[in-house]
């Protein structure tokens, strides 16, 4: 009865579990403040059975400064120059920029029209780039908005994926001679290398007094963002920065990262007004000390500099049986010189020590020394204590100058135009794909276009993808204290059932078998003779009425058995202690009754 509950209360454990999980994966969790400021576009639910289609996004020149879906591979491969520099002060056997790129298909397709351009090679300097349909000119005073999707197909592990906006002039006006040095105006997208994962968002900003270019790195998003580099799916990467000198950088529409041109980079762009004077020393008076040795303390007498913080233990006696005329460790006798030894080359053999054999026994061999004991006498290096110090006058600083390099942008901004976009990479893993890559000055026009394209893409993947161990490892991870408390009770009730098998079964056993000991020893009737059934019974009574029929006529002589009969007798006895084939064990039927219930 017992092992019947411990059964339907493993099956009722299995089904509220599996209700939970139907219910938790279907409610609507909140995201707890983890500082991420989400974007408050809400998706759109899917209609139950809806087929999702992929059409290339449509692309109006009027509305981007560059486009490429990538889909159109001969108008796409007309549109991409592939860079044919070197790379400087650097091995020239690596210093050409031969990574491979080809458009095709991602790994996982999903639809046969969509294609991306992809890295194909790795550990090789990779370099291509595309003219703008129109240059972004800063000085309209209209946001720029850079969007692109990255799939690390093979993941990543050293290597970035990020795009660089080629600066307008001379230098990029060849796309062939596009290498490392070639000026940008924004470098924009993930990087990877080891445990230093970087979001790049990057700005080149011009000095309005000299004219020197001075690179502005954005601060590090507050959480690490490392599952782009290893779950191998399509995430769309985007940059919005304002004529108001605000940005913000998203992943999958949410933002990550978001601040001010003005405040929010290093090194600022604006320099400090005031600087330390170069020329100005701290005079030699200067006295910068808090605390001071108290001059008017002094050593005392007792004071022993040289006492040492342990000494022999001048109390203590060698015990009895000490061996100081026996080494510790001997020659191993059993050793032997190699064959292959050569005296003149590894000098003069010596057979290895062990342990001498005669100091087992002894409480020591060798020379004995006195332990060490703490010294009653030791105090240590006298120092005289601390005490404030009246000639104290501050930590010295530098006086302050006007810097005469300082200049004030309020206008960070209007930037160097862009005339290109390009990628200048370098991977450790290949196979990285890009797609769906747009310039525009209009949020909302992006945001259509994603919504044609990788939106669409992620919804087909999420969907494909959610299955009934998706939802179970995403309810683990959104309610990790319902699996310890399942986890706790599924333990309790297998260790239930466990004893109930074993420690019950087991427990008998013993019970039984003592008795069965104690009925030897004392001839009594067994408590199972009671049980036994009636064909037994007969048998047991035909057996006492023979043996007292025997016993009556002990004085009639006995009447011998043949050898035949013998055997005959020990094969019926050998055959009635065998299990028939139709018997079945105690535990096996009561394993199928648990089964059944």
């Amino acid at each position: 009865k017992m092992q019947k509950i411990f059964c339907r209360g493993q099956t009722a454990l299995a089904l509220l579990l599996a209700c939970y999980l139907l219910v938790g994966t279907a409610a609507e969790v909140d995201d707890f403040d983890d500082g991420i400021v989400e974007d408050v576009q809400e998706e759109s639910a899917d209609v139950a059975g809806e087929e999702l289609v992929y059409e290339s996004p449509v692309i109006e020149p009027r509305k981007f400064h560059f486009a490429d879906h990538f889909d159109d591979v001969e108008a796409s491969r007309k549109q991409w120059v592939h860079s044919q520099a070197k790379k400087d002060d650097i091995a020239e056997e690596i210093a050409k920029y031969d990574g491979i790129w080809n458009w095709e298909s991602p790994q996982r397709i999903v639809w046969p029209k969509d294609k991306g351009l992809v890295l194909k090679s790795k550990a090789k300097h990779a370099a291509i780039s595309s003219r703008l349909t129109k240059h972004f000119d800063f000085k309209a005073n209209k946001p720029l908005v850079v969007q692109y999707e990255v799939t690390m197909q093979e993941g990543q592990e050293c290597g970035g994926s990020y795009i660089k906006l080629l600066s307008a002039g001379k230098e990029t006006e060849d796309l062939t001679t596009f290498n490392d040095k070639t000026p940008y105006t924004i470098m924009f997208g993930p990087d990877k290398c080891g445990n230093d994962v970087k979001m790049h968002f990057i700005f080149r900003h011009v000095n309005p007094i000299n004219g020197t270019i001075t690179e502005k790195h954005c601060n590090k998003p507050k959480n690490r963002l490392e599952e782009p580099f290893k779950d191998k799916l399509p995430h769309l990467y985007q940059l919005v920065v304002r004529p108001d000198n605000s940005f913000e950088i998203r992943l999958d529409h949410k933002i990550i990262n978001e601040g001010s041109l003005l405040t929010d980079f290093k090194p600022a762009v604006n320099p400090p007004a005031e600087i330390d004077d170069p020329s100005d020393q701290k005079p030699v008076e200067w006295d910068e000390r808090e605390k001071i040795p108290d001059p008017s303390s002094q050593k005392p007498d007792d004071w022993n500099d040289d006492a040492l913080p342990q000494i022999p233990d001048v109390t203590a006696v060698m015990p009895d049986g000490w061996l100081e005329d026996e080494p510790d460790m001997i020659a191993d006798p059993s050793a032997e010189k190699p064959e292959d030894w050569d005296t003149e080359i590894d000098g003069e053999w010596e057979a290895p020590l062990v342990d001498n054999p005669v100091c087992e026994k002894a409480p020591g061999c060798g020379k004995w020394k006195a332990p060490h004991i703490p010294n009653p006498e030791y105090k240590g290096k006298w120092r005289a204590p601390m005490i404030e110090n009246p000639n104290y006058q501050g930590k010295w600083a530098p006086r302050k100058i006007a810097n005469p390099d300082f200049f004030e942008d309020l206008m960070p901004f209007q930037m160097t135009p862009i005339s290109a976009v390009g990628l200048e990479l370098w991977s450790m893993s290949n196979e990285i794909l890009f797609d769906n890559l747009i310039i525009t000055d209009d949020v909302d026009v992006a945001r259509d276009f994603a919504a044609n394209s990788f939106d669409i893409k992620r919804r087909y993947i999420d969907k494909e993808s959610d299955s009934f161990l998706n939802k179970l490892l995403e309810l683990a991870k959104t309610h990790p204290t319902v699996w310890g408390i399942g986890l706790v009770a599924f333990i309790a009730l297998s260790v239930i059932g466990v004893y109930l098998r074993f420690g019950k079964s087991k427990i008998q056993d013993s019970a039984a078998a003592a008795d069965a000991a104690q009925a030897k020893k004392t001839d009594e009737p067994q408590a199972d003779d009671e049980n036994e059934p009636a064909g037994e019974e007969d048998e047991s009574e035909e057996d006492s009425s023979t043996q007292v029929a025997g016993e009556s006529n002990s004085s009639s002589p006995k009447k011998n058995k043949s050898d035949l009969d013998i055997k005959e007798q020990a094969k019926q006895e050998e055959n009635s202690d065998e299990p028939t084939q139709t018997e079945v064990r105690p535990e096996r039927l009561k394993l199928l009754q648990c089964t059944t219930n």
